[in-house]
Order: C-alpha cells, then sequence, then structure tokens
C-alpha cells in the first residue's frame, strides 16, 4: 500500500501558531519579519498569530525602544481536549531540542 499523501494535498506536523510560537521561544527579541521568513509565512499572517496568541494568553509582549519582547508563558495548558495533560512548556522543551 502507498503511504504518500495524494497529489496536490500537502500537510504538515506543526500548525503555523505552532512555528511561530517556537521562533519566539528561541529570540524573545525576534522582529516579525524574521519570524515571517524563518516560517515561510507573510508578516500580516504572524501578525495575526502573535495576536491570536496574546488574546489566548500564551503571550504576551512589551517595547524595548522600537522593538516589542516577547514572553512565553509556558505553565499554560494546551487548547485543543485531545491535547490535555502536557503544558506549553513541555510541548516547547521537546520542539526546542
Amino acid at each position: 500500500m502507498d503511504n504518500s499523501a495524494a497529489p496536490g494535498r500537502q500537510w504538515t506536523f506543526l500548525t503555523n501558531h505552532a512555528r511561530v510560537l517556537v521562533q519566539i521561544a528561541r529570540d524573545p527579541g525576534i522582529r516579525v519579519r524574521d519570524i515571517a521568513t524563518r516560517c515561510l509565512l507573510t508578516e500580516r499572517a504572524v501578525q495575526r498569530i502573535i495576536a491570536d496568541l496574546e488574546a489566548a494568553e500564551y503571550l504576551s509582549h512589551h517595547r524595548e525602544g522600537r522593538s516589542n519582547h516577547y514572553s512565553v508563558i509556558d505553565g499554560k495548558p494546551l487548547r485543543h481536549p485531545a491535547d490535555s495533560g502536557p503544558t506549553l512548556a513541555e510541548l516547547l522543551a521537546v520542539l526546542l531540542r
């Protein structure tokens, strides 16, 4: 049996939200432009994702001069009921290895 994905249908294991969060966890002072480049997203998409993460209280930021400095709120549980158990910190620990 062929286990390859159907032609034209692509998927990945991580969501764009997870990718953005990993980049911020690696470098809390990272610029939106650099996140977009690393995640292969537009800057506007990254801004929306950051707004989503802040609204859900997984992320916060404060200004340092002309730059944002982000803080991951890592003690929070994951959002989806099927993912209950591990915290954001535990997920990031695996992804940041």
